[in-house]
């Protein structure tokens, strides 16, 4: 891996520190171990927990000593997506860091920026005494993308601040003060099969669509690989008989990131198999003209027909179930909020499909800013689920954070903003969720802002930093921690 040389200097040594170290969520411990060992080395007051949750602690600097404390908090854990042929092992290679122009970006997988970046602001911030800044308890959380275990499980009775800058966000200027809640869905359909002979095999794939985070992308109205696979199933549903291949359906690495690429194995008569490549082409071209600019590189692929002996599939009524689930389940926007124009209140996100000989699973994340409104909606799917024989497993629930009408904390930093960028930060709402939800419930008085710098494409392997905002981003949160 190449040295990286942009400012801020300490920063980036840190961010190509962590990503060498693999951390995808449920894998951290390396990263926990390393944050443990800096606060050490450093000689700073620190906690590593039983999940790997880390805490560091560091005194004010010359003069502030007796001030109120300032909590700093981010993530340890990054979404692990990567290009279809790329051979990157998330859990042992180190991430192939690339300069392109502004941008740092990784070779055919997910940066990290989220959420790396808020390790290596708080690591330069810590080793330094350089900066201006009040006592600071920063937090590190393991596996914030997976359900947030890592804040749930944190013992927030060590703190003794109460004003939160969460370093999770990816758009430099907004500074966010409300997040919506979520919960996790698990559905699960049993399955059986049967044996066919002499029948034609076809493999179908989709893929090139855009994908991204499954909240703050989720209003681009970017088309879902697995649900797309659902509607492309039906079409052929309608026009000839077929069996899907057991163990051969599957779509999407993470529930929290739209899939961009699903695939299956079919079989049909062949003499039928010209006709299915032909309604294949067909329903692409149709798929390319109605989402238009949204997924301009959609292609649904097939390979030829290969006569095959022996083959199970899955039974007629298995099928039919499986079809009838994967098409029939909500995704995507159910509500726009009616109290802040143009902000998501509902949605939900079929993240992942896999059908293995026993069973046909999907992995949904919900989200909604109204807590009835998640609940109802994680009720249709287990109704939906329960009807056809399976079931659906609801873990994860984390609150929304709501928005603090009087916060003292907010104004200082939207002082701070002016100071550094000569203009107004936007205040908004965000639909994705956010641990402000999870640490609310546990620190009296919290008050929080949420910011960070640009990072584009984010749970895709398209993610990329700005760097010059990365500097402009490290200059203002020097600025409130001084102001504060």
């Amino acid at each position: 891996m190449r040295k990286l040389t942009m400012k801020p200097s300490r920063v980036f040594y840190y961010f190509e520190e962590i990503s060498r170290i693999p951390r995808g969520s449920g894998n951290t411990k390396g990263v926990s171990d390393f944050c443990a060992a800096f606060a050490k080395e450093q000689g700073l007051d620190y906690i590593q927990d039983a999940v790997n949750n880390v805490v560091i602690w560091k005194e004010g600097s010359k003069g502030r000593e007796q001030e109120e404390p300032v909590i700093l908090q981010g993530h340890l854990d990054m979404v692990c997506e990567k290009n279809l042929d790329c051979a990157h092992d998330f859990k042992k290679d180190p991430l192939t860091l690339i300069v392109d122009g502004d941008c740092i970006r990784a070779d055919q997988t997910t940066l990290g920026g989220d959420d790396g970046i808020a390790i290596a602001y708080a690591l330069a911030i810590l080793e330094s005494s350089e900066y201006s800044h009040p006592p600071l308890e920063v937090i590190f959380t393991i596996d914030e993308e997976t359900g947030m275990q890592g804040a749930t499980a944190l013992d927030a009775s060590v703190l003794k601040g109460h004003r939160v800058l969460n370093l999770d966000s990816e758009e430099e200027g907004i500074l966010l003060t409300s997040c919506a809640g979520g919960v996790k869905c698990h559905c699960q359909l049993p399955v059986n099969h049967v044996e066919v002979e002499h029948m034609a095999r076809m493999e179908v794939e989709i893929t090139g669509l855009s994908g991204g985070h499954s909240g703050t992308e989720i209003d681009k109205g970017r088309c879902n690989a697995n649900k797309l696979m659902g509607r492309l199933l039906f079409h052929l549903s309608q026009k000839f008989s077929f069996g899907i291949a057991s163990s051969r359906l599957s779509g999407g690495l993470q529930d929290n990131a739209i899939p961009r690429e699903a695939r299956t194995v079919l079989f049909m008569e062949p003499e039928l198999a010209e006709q299915a490549a032909e309604e294949i082409r067909s329903f692409c071209q149709m798929m390319k003209e109605e989402l238009g600019r949204k997924e301009p590189e959609l292609q649904i692929g097939t390979s030829l027909p290969v006569l095959q002996e022996k083959q199970s599939i899955l039974s007629p009524s298995s099928a039919q179930k499986v079809l009838f689930l994967l098409h029939q389940s909500p995704n995507g926007v159910q509500e726009m909020s009616s109290e802040i124009s143009g902000l998501v209140e509902t949605s939900l996100n079929l993240g992942i499909m896999h059908l293995d000989e026993h069973m046909f699973t999907m992995d949904f994340a919900i989200r909604s800013s109204v807590g009835s409104a998640k609940v109802a909606l994680r009720d249709k799917l287990i109704y939906l689920t329960e009807f056809l024989g399976g079931e659906c497993l609801a873990d994860g629930d984390y609150p929304a954070w709501e928005f603090k009408r009087d916060s003292e904390f907010r104004e200082i930093c939207i002082q701070a903003y002016q100071q550094v960028y000569g203009k107004e930060p936007e205040v908004k709402a965000l639909h994705a969720g956010l641990e402000c939800g999870i640490l609310s419930d546990k620190i009296k008085g919290f008050d929080a802002v949420s910011m960070g710098p640009d990072v584009y494409d984010i749970h895709t392997p398209q993610e990329r930093m700005s760097i010059a905002s990365v500097q402009r981003t490290w200059d203002y949160l020097l600025k409130i921690l001084e102001m504060v």
